[in-house]
């Protein structure tokens, strides 16, 4: 196809591509805050860049990307569009469910957004028993486990250098880099000090806002983004990406179908 992308075509066209091949992709993020230097959209913004430049490499057709997520832990700073967990799960799955009714039974969702990644697994698993194969590409995780130096923890926190430095790679116009705050743990609340000084790794789950970490929106230092690191982060996930779908595209739907009882 000349054009993946399934908002630019016609539906003849999407039914040249549909009944052909059972795989799609499917962008999703969020609308929320993002610190001071960075646009609301940044979580979908980057989701979408990556699912569209891997659809053109791989020639798998994109659908449009979703731009609200599971976000009510930003609700406190304004302009965050906040999605209910149990209501961004059906609304994705019956995305899903829509494809299957023409065949499609892949779907690799590219997702920009941490909060949504539990509803999306656990939206997987249910459409599996339905005989929808759906797998969540995590970008950031990609990046942290291919590119370990290219950013310290501090900078691959939330809003921080490694997103702001994939929106600088990406439409730098939409980034104040002069706004670009460094946030240690002085702004954390004394109780939540006290909390986080008791956890090691994930032993305790927290139900706090991001208000209660930060009143910047940025968890972490931001001020060290480049344009630079970020072509790298790109480069390497849309690369990492490809390499899955194509994966995927080879696997048989029976081999990808729930066992049977032991």
């Amino acid at each position: 196809m000349k054009n993946t992308l399934l908002h630019e075509i016609n539906w003849v066209d999407a039914k040249k591509y549909l009944t052909k091949s059972n795989i799609v992709l499917l962008p999703v993020g969020s609308t929320e805050q993002h610190g001071p230097q960075n646009p609301l959209g940044t979580d979908h913004l980057i989701a979408k860049e990556l699912a569209e430049r891997a659809s053109k490499k791989t020639n798998v057709l994109c659908l449009p990307v979703v731009p609200f997520g599971v976000s009510s832990h930003h609700r406190q700073f304004w302009g965050t569009i906040f999605i209910p967990s149990r209501v961004f799960s059906e609304y994705v799955k019956h995305v899903c469910l829509s494809l299957s009714y023409y065949g499609i039974k892949k779907v690799v969702i590219v997702n920009g957004h941490g909060g949504n990644t539990s509803a999306l697994l656990d939206m997987a698993k249910e459409l599996r028993k339905q005989d929808v194969f759906v797998t969540v590409f995590i970008w950031w995780k990609t990046a942290e486990m291919l590119l370990p130096n290219l950013f310290t923890i501090e900078e691959r926190k939330h809003a921080s250098a490694e997103e702001t430095s994939m929106n600088l790679a990406l439409h730098s116009h939409l980034v104040a880099m002069d706004k670009a705050p460094d946030v240690d743990t002085k702004e954390v609340s004394s109780f939540l000090k006290s909390m986080i000084k008791e956890v090691r790794g994930n032993a305790l789950a927290l139900p706090f806002d991001f208000a209660d970490i930060t009143k910047s929106g940025v968890s972490g230092k931001s001020s060290t983004a480049t344009s630079d690191a970020g072509k790298k982060v790109l480069e390497i996930t849309v690369d990492a990406l490809v390499r899955h779908i194509e994966q995927l595209k080879e696997f048989d739907m029976k081999e990808l179908e729930p066992k049977p009882h032991m």
